[in-house]
């Protein structure tokens, strides 16, 4: 059993980023969305609560730091895809495509929203 539940996101401007995650999060699996008034949830196919999901909401005061949410790929393809889709919607690119030498395997892309928040997707086979 995954005992991955759900993702609390902060961000400091949540206009800005909303173009981002619209783009991204299905693209990840997280297919629906119960926005309210506070907090923007972004959550995979099923019901909740028995269902990951990626919630966001705005906090003015947040300052993005070095921690990293990281994601599967089912491929190096995918990783590839990822990559320009957050280019394309806003985010930045800090490091990859490309292989890594945690592992021969190790391809990945690591990048950061539009309010600096960091992200890894990552494919490996060992």
């Amino acid at each position: 059993m995954n005992k991955f539940s759900h993702i609390d996101l902060r961000v400091h401007d949540l206009q800005r980023v909303m173009p981002f995650y619209e783009k991204l999060l299905p693209e990840l699996g997280f297919t629906q969305t119960f926005h309210s008034a506070n907090w923007r949830v972004f959550a995979a196919e099923g019901k909740l609560p028995d269902v990951p999901y990626f919630a966001i909401t705005e906090d003015k005061e947040h300052q993005p730091n070095s921690n990293l949410i990281g994601f599967w790929a089912k491929d190096q393809a995918e990783v590839d895809q990822i990559a320009k889709l957050v280019q394309e919607c806003g985010g930045t690119i800090n490091d990859g495509p490309r292989l890594f030498p945690i592992s021969p395997t190790y391809y990945a892309v690591y990048f950061e929203d539009p309010c600096g928040n960091k992200y890894e997707m990552v494919h490996r086979l060992n």
